[in-house]
């Protein structure tokens, strides 16, 4: 280890994609910090709950794991009003916002934290995660497909990933890393990227999209037994 860093503890996980009671279950089990409902659905997503399901849910989860809306919604106000309904601690702008609309969110956001999601597709991701970085409490990194905005299931370009972690350490925002990720891949995400958390959906399901308990706990095995490094 570099003599001008310092370990810190491993990266927070969560699971994304949340969408039944055994999904919540399998989850908690492994042991996370925070888990994804996602709801406000614009592009492609399996995971899609409706509000109603997704405040039933939100009531289920047990203290000292936090709930994320996750949606595609850009409206400030529905935003809002949609977390207010489901009950959440952080909500995860995945939509196509921009930096006003995302720091309008945040001017109202009545003590919840608010992550802006970032494409890693090519160099320009920097550009936008410092343009975003101002707005938002974390930037939330993930792949994206031509339909889908997230669980694409690919990862992305880990190394131009790594580069917005030291960007953002400048400026004191959190970086999630997402995008394909699994318990096979986990350590060396970690290892290239260095982000505050990971955020896996697809790559712990089982064959028919459910969350597997197996490669959940695999999971956030794989993600304990890492440790960050911070330049001082």
């Amino acid at each position: 280890m570099p003599a001008d860093a310092a370990w810190t503890p491993s990266p927070r996980v969560k699971i994304c994609g949340i969408r039944s009671e055994r999904d919540l279950e399998v989850a908690v089990a492994a042991g996370v910090d925070a888990v994804g409902l996602i709801c406000g659905v614009v592009y492609v997503s399996e995971d899609e709950l409706e509000p109603d399901a997704a405040r039933r849910l939100a009531l289920r989860v047990p203290p000292f794991v936090a709930v994320t809306l996750v949606t595609h919604l850009t409206g400030p106000g529905e935003i809002l009003g949609l977390a207010d309904f489901v009950g959440v601690d952080t909500i995860q702008l995945h939509g196509d916002v921009t930096p006003q609309q995302t720091a309008r969110v945040h001017a109202r956001r009545a003590g919840r934290r608010v992550t802006q999601r970032v494409h890693v597709t090519g160099e320009d991701a920097l550009d936008v995660a410092r343009d975003m970085a101002g707005a938002c409490d974390a930037i939330h990194l993930d792949s994206r497909t031509a339909d889908r905005v997230g669980g694409t299931g690919h990862t992305h370009d880990w190394s131009i990933s790594r580069r917005i972690v030291t960007a953002m350490a400048e400026l004191r925002r959190p970086v999630i890393l997402s995008g394909g990720l699994t318990p096979a891949n986990a350590a060396a995400a970690i290892a290239t990227v260095q982000p505050y958390a990971v955020d896996a959906n697809s790559g712990v399901e089982d064959a028919d999209g459910n969350k597997s308990s197996d490669r959940a706990r695999a999971f956030v095995r794989a993600v304990r037994a890492q440790r960050r490094t911070r330049a001082h």
